[in-house]
């Protein structure tokens, strides 16, 4: 039996119902609503990548540049399909919106991640030396800063990121 080929790209908006129950499926990120997903199809899609599995979206990065640091990619969630994780795909995803020729000024990833979310932590840490730079954490919004039961978030910096050519 053959292996079933991965298409990463952009977002597309008739995508959003699927991306919503992928981060829904998760059972472990924060769902946000539905406008929200259709609003990262379309005036973020440039920051977000999809990964496809025949007509399946099988994995899904969000992202936005920071509006005060233009050259820094906030990467706000990553969500893998169950049976398509501990394959590499969650940076092959952030890859594919790093490579495309708009984000060829980025230079930065930033990400919060909750302590106890050891695979985040593990793959932004592969991420940061596939792409031969730092990883630095420092703490960032504490179990106090929400509403509900929620863990602390981690800010993670990555970068500086260096393009072919550059020293």
């Amino acid at each position: 039996m053959s292996e079933k080929k991965i298409y990463i790209r952009k977002p597309k908006k008739e995508f959003a119902k699927k991306i919503y129950k992928l981060v829904e499926d998760t059972k472990i990120l924060d769902l946000n609503s539905e406008y929200l997903y259709l609003l990262q199809t379309t005036h973020f899609k440039e920051s977000c990548s999809i990964a496809l599995c025949e007509e399946n979206i099988v994995g899904f990065v969000s992202g936005y540049r920071l509006p005060n640091k233009p050259d820094t990619l906030f990467v706000w969630q990553v969500a893998i399909d169950e049976n398509f994780r501990g394959m590499g795909l969650a940076a092959k995803l952030i890859a594919n919106t790093l490579k495309r020729k708009i984000n060829s000024d980025i230079k930065y990833i930033h990400t919060t991640v909750s302590p106890s979310n050891k695979s985040s932590i593990k793959m932004f840490t592969k991420l940061a030396k596939y792409l031969k730079t730092e990883i630095k954490s420092k703490q960032f919004f504490e179990k106090e800063d929400f509403v509900d039961q929620h863990e602390e978030e981690n800010l993670y910096e990555i970068g500086p990121i260096k393009r072919k050519g550059e020293k």
